[in-house]
């Protein structure tokens, strides 16, 4: 292999695929319509995606509040002010762990499951029997998976923050005895409700949207072989945590 052709597969791939994507982003908004059948259907696919994964967004959160607790109780400690651990553990979480963690996990879960079903409805013609059928599979299909990952990414990401704040509490006050009135009153008078709240539930809105739009586009554009579909998931988380974190960071240099 060239060095010219290792570059193009390093970098003129990439861009090219990211094109497509945009341009398959353009083509479902295009031709979303609004109706009962689509909202039933996108119903259907928040519980498929959003209710369905609250298992592992729960277990997940608690026990990232408890080791996060942990961590942030042994630094402060050293400083004398466990009394801030409260509001580092609500930041944190409002801020950025939150919002990134339960899409990683999202994708993991809910997005691999929708490019794998989307690719074998390629592999099956199942889109090509839709079309046959005057139903357009990018309203039917890809239509209510998109809207549900924006509508179900935000409520998972609050779940994951009550759950880790939770986990907080059970090792800060009830494993650490720090006052537990104190650690609720120090989040409550530090914790801006627009700015750090609400700014974490925009990112999560952003997030879904990415997550829910590259699984679907590599289910899309997967090859209906066993081995495409396969690949296809695959590119999808890999390509949902490199997307998410570096949006992450353009979010947050923006509001800060």
């Amino acid at each position: 292999m060239t060095t010219g052709s290792v570059t193009g597969k390093l970098f003129v791939d990439p861009v090219k695929e990211m094109g497509r994507a945009v341009l398959f982003l353009f083509t479902a908004l295009s031709r979303m319509r609004f109706g009962k059948t689509q909202f039933l259907e996108t119903m259907r696919q928040v519980y498929f995606m959003g209710v369905r994964s609250l298992v592992i967004i729960m277990i997940s959160g608690f026990f990232v509040g408890l080791v996060l607790t942990l961590q942030l109780y042994d630094t402060l400690s050293r400083f004398g002010a466990t009394e801030a651990l409260g509001t580092a553990l609500a930041l944190s979480l409002f801020r950025e762990l939150g919002p990134v963690l339960t899409v990683i996990l999202f994708a993991g879960r809910a997005g691999t499951s929708v490019t794998a079903e989307i690719g074998l409805m390629k592999a099956t013609e199942q889109l090509d029997a839709l079309d046959l059928m005057a139903i357009d599979p990018m309203e039917r299909i890809v239509q209510p998976r998109l809207l549900a990952g924006i509508l179900a990414v935000p409520a998972l990401v609050l779940v994951f923050n009550v759950m880790a704040l939770l986990g907080g509490v059970v090792f800060s006050v009830f494993m650490m005895g720090i006052d537990g009135p104190s650690f609720w009153g120090n989040i409550q008078a530090t914790v801006a409700l627009g700015r750090d709240f609400m700014g974490g539930m925009f990112k999560a809105a952003v997030f879904g949207f990415l997550a829910s739009w590259l699984a679907v586009y590599f289910g899309w554009s997967s090859k209906p072989t066993g081995e495409g579909v396969a690949l296809a998931t695959t590119q999808t988380v890999i390509t949902t945590a490199i997307a998410v974190l570096l949006t992450d960071f353009i979010l947050s240099a923006f509001m800060l």
